[in-house]
């Protein structure tokens, strides 16, 4: 009967194999398994229920031995010849002025094969470098792009909470991760704080994302007016954990209170019977219509004008109206 494992190999990446129980393969053995026209050492990381064709076709890599003490000195051997690989490498690289991040280097067992893997922005046009490394090598090139999540899980490191960064101890695949998934959880959308080493989401976001949204089923939006023990205010603030929330009372006293001890006021936008800084703006728009409707009346051309009581306009000599003398700011000639 077959077993299945997967592999890790020196640069950090990581292949399905399958191998016969009689060779009694389990995790942390050092392996030597075929795959495609090369053989390879790995360490065997897990055991698998059931492994996957290689890119969806083609046969799975089988193990044929453990490691013996000669292949962990050829091993050693490659690993001095990867190291001067790369740097012919990044010297290629200078000279075609290509921009990509080299990241390591990884010669197969048999040093048919070496397997070169970078970081990129966009995609590189490799072709002219993959001629150029194979005349220097004499040796079959491999250049694989691998993202910034898969260089953080080759390099490692310690992550906020204390422990060893998830991709590189335990995380095999990334899910999809987006800035909502923050949002529902209350948390600050500061980069400082939702961003992992990478430079992307943090992966552990995903992982309590259902809880938070079985949390958030029940609870109020920051925002709405609720009625308190202690009187009517605005909830400003709430922790879905607790299960409590902030409220700003009318007074301006701020205080927490449980889910279950506060009334959602629905419909309600401000404090009642006008008070508040709503009742405030309730007036002053009365104001600004009341004057724009005078502005309105006083406009040439209105029919209302003449109902508008406006004070006589004097003529020149201090006598009656403008109007009545005909507009020519004279006073009438007396008749004999």
């Amino acid at each position: 009967m077959d077993q299945f494992f997967a592999v890790k190999l020196d640069n950090g990446s990581s292949v399905e194999i399958k191998a016969q129980a009689e060779l009694g393969l389990k995790p942390h053995d050092l392996c030597i398994f075929r795959r495609e026209f090369y053989t390879d050492m790995g360490e065997i990381a897990r055991e698998l229920e059931k492994a996957a064709p290689v890119n969806g076709q083609g046969e799975i890599p089988v193990a044929q031995r453990k490691a013996e003490p000669a292949d962990l000195s050829t091993a050693n051997d490659n690993d001095m010849r990867a190291r001067s690989a790369l740097r012919t490498a990044h010297t290629l690289v200078e000279n075609l002025g290509l921009g990509m991040k080299l990241l390591n280097a990884h010669y197969s067992l048999d040093g048919k094969l070496v397997t070169i893997q970078f970081s990129a922005d966009g995609r590189v046009d490799f072709r002219e470098l993959v001629k150029e490394l194979s005349r220097a090598l004499c040796t079959r090139i491999e250049l694989r792009q691998i993202g910034v999540r898969d260089e953080t899980s080759i390099y490692g490191g310690i992550a906020v909470c204390g422990q060893q960064l998830c991709c590189r101890r335990f995380l095999k695949e990334f899910n999809s991760i987006n800035v909502k998934m923050a949002k529902e959880q209350d948390l600050s959308l500061t980069p400082a704080t939702i961003s992992g080493a990478c430079g992307r989401l943090k992966c552990c976001l995903k992982y309590e994302h259902e809880g938070y949204q079985e949390l958030e089923k029940g609870m109020p939006k920051r925002g709405e007016w609720c009625d308190t023990p202690q009187g009517r205010g605005r909830i400003c603030d709430r922790n879905l954990l607790t299960r409590k929330v902030s409220v700003q009372l009318e007074s301006g006293n701020v205080s927490w209170f449980l889910r279950d001890e506060i009334t959602i006021q629905a419909g309600e936008r401000g404090p009642r019977n006008g008070g508040g800084n709503n009742g405030g703006n309730r007036r002053n728009n009365d104001n600004r219509q009341n004057r724009t409707a005078g502005e309105q009346q006083g406009k040439p051309g209105n029919s209302n004008r003449g109902d508008r009581s406006r004070p006589p306009r004097n003529n020149r000599n201090g006598g009656g109206s403008g109007d009545s003398a005909g507009g020519n700011g004279k006073e009438p000639e007396k008749g004999e």
